[in-house]
């Protein structure tokens, strides 16, 4: 455990510098998870005094386009949360997240289903007495973008003055994705509307993480190992993407707090095929990597990283072997998190929101984050 301390200690003075936002109306907000409560909320708790905006994340939807609360957000320890932000005027703006694209077209496609949907919402928000609603519809088909902006319209009308925010996931320019883009290509295809997302969302929140393999062009300009979870150069294509049909005054940066192990073996794109594990937070890492007196590096995307022989734990990475199994960890720390800052103020946008506030996120992240 000492180690494992030593090293946190180490990498943190690597990566801090001391910094804070300029006062004005840059705003930060963070989602809570709902299977991480006590320790999320206790985090938020102990740095309230950065948030302009908490988002408990939160409500699900069940496949007949119905609402599920499996947080309890009347139960402890969310009222002492909610209580205390109110006390200081944050506002409190739950997520509801549905990732069944089948089940979302079925809503949003039926008028009667839909007009029902909205007005759950509505009365979820009044009843509860929250500043308004954030949208976290994913996976949603390409068939399902005329009725989600019809969706977004209504619903935009029916919540009166309290808040819709919308989350979009990523949008990678195409011409970063292919070496030559297909003739066939359709641009068009794509569930997000963005012209209709900027003008029924009161801000939109872009997920800008779990980049991996997507960009082409910096995965040719990155020789190597090369798998960010958000690599700043690609984060930047993101939002001057979405800049060109939403207004920055309205446009959230998402920030990950967390990282992924990878197994690596030689060959395919790039000279290497990636498969994803799993996500991890901070300590994960530092636990594998102290026993084996690693010292994580930092990557090209300002992330920190290291590899290591699973089989053969006592050996340290000096390149992939095709005779033993390579694992990567690459994860977002404090000074990934300051980029990350730093670039959504620098493009001019409204905020960051972080993902996510669980407890296990570098502490340090949070010199930045008041």
């Amino acid at each position: 455990m000492k180690r494992i301390v030593s090293l946190c200690i180490i990498l943190s003075f690597f990566s801090f510098v001391p910094s804070a936002f300029a006062a004005g109306t840059f705003e930060v907000s963070g989602w809570i998870p709902y299977w991480r409560s006590a320790t999320g909320t206790a985090e938020t708790l102990a740095h309230l005094d950065a948030f302009k905006e908490i988002n408990p994340f939160g409500y699900t939807v069940t496949a007949d386009g119905h609402l599920y609360d499996p947080t309890n957000f009347g139960a402890e320890p969310w009222t002492t949360l909610i209580n205390n932000a109110k006390a200081k005027k944050i506002r409190i703006i739950p997520t509801i997240m549905w990732g069944n694209g089948a089940a979302i077209h079925a809503t949003l496609s039926n008028k009667t289903l839909r007009n029902a949907h909205i007005k759950e919402i509505v009365n979820l928000v009044n009843a509860n007495g929250f500043d308004g609603v954030d949208i976290d519809y994913e996976a949603k088909l390409t068939e399902t973008k005329d009725y989600y902006s019809i969706f977004l319209r209504d619903l935009y009308k029916a919540m009166g003055k309290k808040w819709v925010q919308c989350e979009i996931e990523s949008r990678t320019p195409v011409t970063s994705r292919y070496d030559t883009v297909p003739a066939d290509y359709n641009a068009k295809d794509v569930s997000n509307d963005y012209k209709m997302i900027n003008k029924y969302c009161d801000r939109v929140r872009i997920m800008a993480y779990d980049q991996g393999r997507v960009d082409l062009k910096l995965d040719q300009t990155n020789p190597g190992i090369y798998a960010p979870i958000a690599d700043p150069q690609w984060v930047k294509k993101v939002v001057d993407l979405a800049a060109k049909e939403i207004s920055k005054k309205k446009i959230i940066l998402g920030i990950p707090t967390y990282g992924y192990e990878y197994t690596i073996t030689p060959g395919g794109v790039g000279g290497y095929t990636y498969e994803r594990l799993w996500a991890f937070n901070p300590l994960y890492a530092l636990q594998i990597a102290a026993p084996l007196n690693l010292m994580p590096t930092r990557t090209s995307s300002g992330e920190l990283s290291f590899t290591f022989y699973p089989e053969a734990s006592s050996t340290p990475w000096n390149g992939v072997r095709s005779d033993l199994k390579t694992n990567m960890l690459v994860w977002s720390d404090a000074y990934s998190i300051k980029q990350k800052v730093d670039l959504a103020k620098s493009l001019g946008l409204r905020g960051v929101a972080i993902f996510k506030i669980d407890g296990g996120m570098d502490p340090y992240a949070w010199n930045y984050l008041k």
